[in-house]
């Protein structure tokens, strides 16, 4: 019980603002370096990958009830890959859902950084350690389940453990690293697209156009219209927090 209180009353911390965080290059380089290598190199991606795409279906979920549709389960696989099994009415809905996948770690991630840019990175770690915990309830496949709770009592021992002047620096941090993330995935997606065709019904890009009258090409300029808006904002706050 005491352990939950204290926890809770972390959370409740996180609300209040902070001072917008101010860089300096050096470490701002350092912090970069970090965020590449846990992305970048294919040992790493392969752990913290399976953490954007859990962040990717949460994007599909998430805009699923924005539009009215029902949740029956979210599995998330050990190979990157995920899905999400929804219901509703057909056309909108279904193609809303759909695009917000490969956009939203971008999204959360430039927000994540606009976070440290308007002195909110400590509620900005509550809000996400709360959604994480809160998603626990889609999910429907053991490694799914696995990779949910990780990510969850990542995010809470975050929020109970690190030091208020550093809460800025792990925020941007994360943010730095889902925007990685996106490229990364983006890069691959229009790679199934360009050169393994085998793999293109299960693209995000294909099923779209399945569901409408445009073409897969038109979904994937949309990720990279979405992803790339997200890249240049987040890149123009850190250029204005630098001192």
């Amino acid at each position: 019980m005491e352990i939950i209180e204290r926890w809770w009353q972390a959370v409740l911390t996180g609300f209040n603002s902070s001072d917008p965080l101010t860089l300096t290059p050096w470490p701002l380089l350092g912090l970069a370096a970090l965020c590449v290598l846990l992305t970048v190199p294919r040992a790493t991606w392969r752990i913290f990958g399976l953490y954007v795409t859990f962040v990717h279906e949460l994007g599909h979920a998430f805009a699923a009830l924005l539009t009215g549709r029902f949740i029956h389960g979210l599995k998330i696989r050990l190979d990157h890959s995920g899905e999400l099994a929804s219901s509703g009415k057909p056309g909108f809905s279904a193609v809303f859902s759909g695009f917000w996948g490969y956009p939203t770690p971008a999204v959360v991630g430039m927000a994540l950084v606009a976070s440290t840019y308007y002195g909110h990175a400590s509620a900005a770690l509550s809000i996400g350690a709360l959604i994480l915990l809160g998603s626990l309830i889609f999910l429907r496949n053991w490694a799914g389940i696995a990779v949910a709770l990780c990510s969850a009592l990542a995010a809470q021992l975050l929020v109970v453990y690190t030091p208020v002047r550093a809460i800025a620096w792990v925020v941007l941090g994360l943010g730095l690293m889902l925007l990685v993330g996106s490229v990364r995935d983006l890069f691959k997606v229009i790679g199934v697209h360009t050169r393994r065709r085998g793999l293109v019904a299960s693209s995000d890009a294909y099923i779209l156009a399945t569901r409408s009258w445009l073409p897969a090409w038109f979904w994937l300029l949309g990720f990279t219209v979405v992803i790339g808006g997200s890249v240049l904002i987040a890149g123009w706050m850190i250029a204005l927090m630098l001192r």
